[in-house]
């Protein structure tokens, strides 16, 4: 596992070198390892190394193996990137800390529903659909300022960034800007963007983290 580690480290060098690119503060920006499909350890040498920031697509494989974890290390923070069925935010809510799909009224008052329920509040972002792709996840451009106020108005959720997957074959900068723009419009602090192909683009247009997979773990 010694190859994860070296790229673990390579990766947090760029994060670094893009960041002071940008002239933006050191740290500024956090990684998210996206560690979906791979097992507990495959996932540990990372966290030995000092990693405690990851992401999992898929309620049901991060139940798999992140509760032994997280009672193990005390301060892992567990993101859900993958899109979120409303009939396992009861799920999500109990073993994620920060969620980052939230992008319809449905899953909204799901999320307040369980939040109010389990006593424990997640951090919540707003998936944007910035490509207006029909089979990718995420609220219209044009809809997501109303809806982060409405998630805040009507359900109380405190949302804090939005989040954007830019289509594959676009080059990803005028995405990355204009969720920037919604951002500051909409009043929220973070800005989920940028993947293993291009998160040093996404840190040059204010991304707080970046959610880097197979730059750290390989492909699977």
């Amino acid at each position: 596992m010694g190859d994860t580690v070296q790229q673990f480290f390579a990766v947090k060098a760029k994060i670094a070198a893009a960041e002071q690119e940008a002239r933006r503060e050191a740290g500024a920006v956090t990684l998210v390892a996206v560690s979906k499909t791979f097992a507990a350890a495959d996932i540990q040498p990372v966290i030995e190394a000092g990693q405690r920031v990851f992401g999992e697509n898929r309620v049901q494989e991060a139940q798999g193996k992140w509760p032994a974890l997280k009672e193990a290390i005390a301060d892992i923070e567990l993101h859900l990137i993958g899109p979120l069925q409303s009939n396992k935010a009861k799920e999500a809510v109990a073993l994620f800390d920060v969620i980052e799909t939230v992008d319809r009224e449905k899953i909204a008052a799901e999320l307040a529903k369980e939040i109010a329920r389990q006593g424990r509040a997640p951090k919540l972002y707003v998936q944007v659909n910035t490509g207006s792709e029909p089979q990718k996840a995420g609220i219209e451009p044009r809809d997501a300022v109303a809806f982060v106020a409405r998630c805040r108005d009507v359900h109380g959720l405190a949302i804090e960034g939005l989040m954007c997957i830019p289509p594959a074959d676009e080059n990803p900068g005028p995405h990355f800007a204009l969720l920037e723009k919604l951002a500051r419009e909409a009043g929220v602090e973070k800005l989920s963007m940028g993947m293993s192909g291009d998160y040093e683009t996404a840190i040059a247009f204010g991304a707080t983290s970046v959610r880097v997979g197979s730059a750290i773990f390989g492909s699977r």
